[in-house]
Order: structure tokens, then C-alpha cells, then sequence
């Protein structure tokens, strides 16, 4: 459904090019399958599952892996929690989703890259 992760050896980069796919699939949410089937998997735990398991979870080891990638170069601390930061990239589109407030532009999608960058930099260790 998304393209592979992009590694172009810039990671905030290549964060806006997957969060603008992802973006794609999302909008507009009033005739996106994916939001529909986000929205059914609410109430079916059975297709929730399945989700999980078929797209989001090899989704977010494609993520992972790009970041371990990241912290090998010093984008990211190597003791940042990965898990932590897919919920923080990834977050604030879903919130955008659930409460209509629309998908960032690419000037606010710029900025949330880069402030999640920022918690997750080199020196987010030393906070």
C-alpha cells in the first residue's frame, strides 16, 4: 500500500516522503479505503488483527529498521526508543484523522518532522 522506505542517507527527508504517502492513503478520509477500513477495524476484532498483522506491523519494522539505520549514522540516538518513535511520527496524523482536523501541508509536515527529529536526535539521550 506504502512504497518501501525510502534511505537517501537524510532522514528527515525520507520521513517526508513516507509520511506524504501516507498522507495519500489517507485523504480524503471521506472516500479513502484505508480510512475505511481503519474506521471497521474499530468494531471487528477480527479484521484488527489482520491489519495488524499483514500491513501495519511489517510497517512498522520497515520504519524501525530504517531508524537503526539512522542511529548507526548518528541522525538518531543510538538509545532512542524505537517504539516510541513510531507512535511519535507517525501520532500526530492519526490524531489529525480521528478528530478531522485535517492533514498537515507540507510546511507543517516539515515541522513535525523536524521537532520529532529533534526528540530523537543524538543528544535526546542527555535530556
Amino acid at each position: 500500500m506504502v512504497a518501501d522506505y525510502p534511505d537517501t542517507g537524510d532522514l528527515a527527508a525520507d520521513l517526508h516522503t513516507q509520511l506524504t504517502a501516507v498522507i495519500d492513503l489517507l485523504t480524503p478520509p471521506d472516500r479513502s479505503p484505508v480510512v475505511g477500513l481503519i474506521a471497521e477495524a474499530l468494531h471487528d476484532p477480527d479484521l484488527a488483527q489482520e491489519l495488524r498483522e499483514r500491513l501495519i506491523r511489517p510497517r512498522i519494522a520497515q520504519f524501525k529498521e530504517r531508524m537503526r539505520q539512522a542511529q548507526l549514522s548518528g541522525q538518531v540516538a543510538a538509545d532512542a526508543d524505537l517504539d516510541l518513535a513510531v507512535d511519535l511520527v507517525y501520532g500526530p496524523l492519526y490524531h489529525r484523522l480521528v478528530f478531522h482536523l485535517g492533514m498537515p501541508d507540507a510546511r507543517e509536515l516539515k515541522s513535525l518532522v523536524a521537532y520529532a527529529l529533534r526528540a530523537l536526535g543524538p543528544t535526546s539521550s542527555a535530556r
